[in-house]
């Protein structure tokens, strides 16, 4: 068995290493092979999710690593071959109100950071963009109501993915936004409860039927971010992923002026046009 000393040296370099490796494992924008920690953040409210998310991290290391060195300190202190006369001593008031105090302290330190950060998520600042992002079973729909354009958005099969598209993450029509602007993106369903999720843009809010929900994100990056359904809806709730293109305002500009003449809302647009592609595949 290791020392005291050696057993509390391992944990320490093991936790830092893990952490380490969470980080350089991170992808941008989607999944990487062997990720441990989140994806690297792509907007304001995703570094302040990942920064309190290590604040826990370490937070809950250092009580983990005094605990450990309390049990070892106990066992070797206050065994029966060391300590064979046990101590009969029944109150401490020091130690009484130290386990007290610290929690508190703790606690409070976790908390103002947690409603810094809650405030942070939902008082968005004002809309640059706005997106409706309407799930269906097992696609979404997205409306950009003052562009006046619309358009179904359905998961690229295996067959037809091209070079660099991910495996059940890449779309045939994405989400397009400028970078470093505002994006609300408001959330509804037309059949049952769906979720909108980007993990780099730190956006997870439910697609209910009958009401509608809001989000933000200011992407501070330009690329391309996945996400996906996060709320079980059926059989297909595994193939109903979310493509997001952040690009520069020339090349926002320039897809917004095809797409006015692709996906205008004119009334000619079948309303089911994604559900009879999917029964044409």
């Amino acid at each position: 068995m290791l020392a005291p000393k050696k057993l509390i040296g391992f944990v320490t370099v093991c936790a830092v290493l893990l952490a380490l490796a969470g980080t350089g494992y991170a992808g941008l924008g989607q999944p990487s092979p062997w990720q441990i920690g989140a994806q690297i953040p792509a907007s304001p409210v995703m570094e302040d999710i990942v920064w309190f998310h290590d604040l826990l991290l370490w937070l809950i290391a250092a009580i983990a690593l005094f605990v450990l060195v309390l049990l070892v300190y106990v066992c070797v202190k206050f065994n029966a071959a060391a300590n064979p006369i046990p101590t009969r001593t029944t109150h401490n008031t020091v130690v009484e109100v130290l386990w007290t105090v610290v929690p508190v302290l703790i606690l409070v330190a976790i908390a103002v950071p947690s409603f810094r950060l809650l405030f942070f998520q939902l008082e968005p600042p004002p809309a640059d963009l706005i997106i409706k992002a309407t799930g269906k079973q097992w696609f979404w729909t997205y409306t950009y109501p003052d562009q006046k354009i619309e358009f179904d958005s359905l998961m690229v099969q295996e067959k037809d993915l091209k070079q660099g598209q991910p495996r059940l993450l890449a779309v045939d029509n994405e989400i397009v936004v400028p970078v470093n602007k505002v994006v609300y993106v408001q959330t509804t369903a037309s059949d049952v409860i769906h979720a909108f999720a980007v993990p780099s843009f730190g956006v997870l809010i439910d697609a209910v039927p009958g009401r509608l929900n809001q989000t933000w994100f200011k992407a501070t990056r330009e690329g391309i971010y996945y996400g996906q359904c996060r709320e079980l809806c059926g059989k297909d709730h595994a193939y109903m992923p979310i493509q997001v293109r952040v690009a520069s305002e020339a090349d926002y500009n320039a897809w917004l002026a095809q797409a006015k003449q692709k996906f205008a809302i004119d009334g000619s647009r079948p309303a089911n046009l994604a559900a009879a592609e999917q029964v044409k595949q």
